[in-house]
């Protein structure tokens, strides 16, 4: 008797995001990427939470539907910070980040990503946010000043990173890490099973 498992499914991970790809791989997968190259300024959504969703939608929604997607799972995701009911993507230069930190800093925000799933074999779909309080410390103008000078807050969204440079900045947040990181690892398998894939049919070695 054959009792060899099946082969996993392909994962597609709809983000040139290296923060997202680690935390799957680290995860046990090993996720194909493909960039969405979907405009996030052209989405005229007013709700940070809103917009973080259907940002998601559309990277997964242009990805799955290329040919080279057909039979995996499309993964799209897309982080904002929320403070004060604005949301905060990735600074236009370090002039800006400079001034974001010095208003982040003692506070506290919502980082906010969107979470997409797309089973291109059957076109089920389901999407939904996770949300994390982000308890920020508080930085002297010159360590802001020596951080924005690395350039990594300009590639992220918020400004700052939870498993980077920022991370001595940061004095604590409530809720899923990885949400921070760029993706909800609980929330992936939640909807996954709502597709009716088990998440441990994903891992790489099995």
């Amino acid at each position: 008797m054959n009792t060899a498992s099946p082969p996993a499914r392909r994962l597609v991970l709809a983000s040139k995001s290296p923060a997202r790809l680690g935390l799957l791989r680290q995860a046990g997968f090993a996720p194909e990427v493909m960039v969405s190259g979907v405009d996030e300024d052209a989405l005229a959504v007013t709700s940070p939470q809103e917009l973080a969703r259907v940002l998601a939608e559309a990277k997964a929604e242009a990805v799955a539907g290329r040919p080279e997607a057909a039979g995996a799972l499309v993964v799209g995701c897309d982080s904002v910070l929320e403070m004060d009911g604005r949301r905060l993507g990735k600074p236009a230069g370090a002039q800006e980040a400079t001034a974001r930190w010095t208003v982040m800093r003692g506070r506290s925000g919502l980082l906010e990503t969107g979470h997409c799933v797309i089973d291109t074999v059957n076109g089920r779909r389901t999407s939904a946010v996770a949300v994390t309080t982000v308890r920020f410390g508080e930085p002297s103008d010159a360590e802001i000043a020596a951080y924005v000078a690395t350039g990594e807050p300009l590639h992220v969204a918020g400004a700052f990173t939870l498993d980077g440079l920022a991370a001595p900045f940061i004095d604590g947040i409530d809720g899923d890490p990885g949400n921070v990181i760029g993706l909800s690892l609980p929330l992936l398998r939640r909807m996954l099973a709502e597709l009716g894939v088990p998440i441990t049919g994903l891992w790489a070695s099995r």
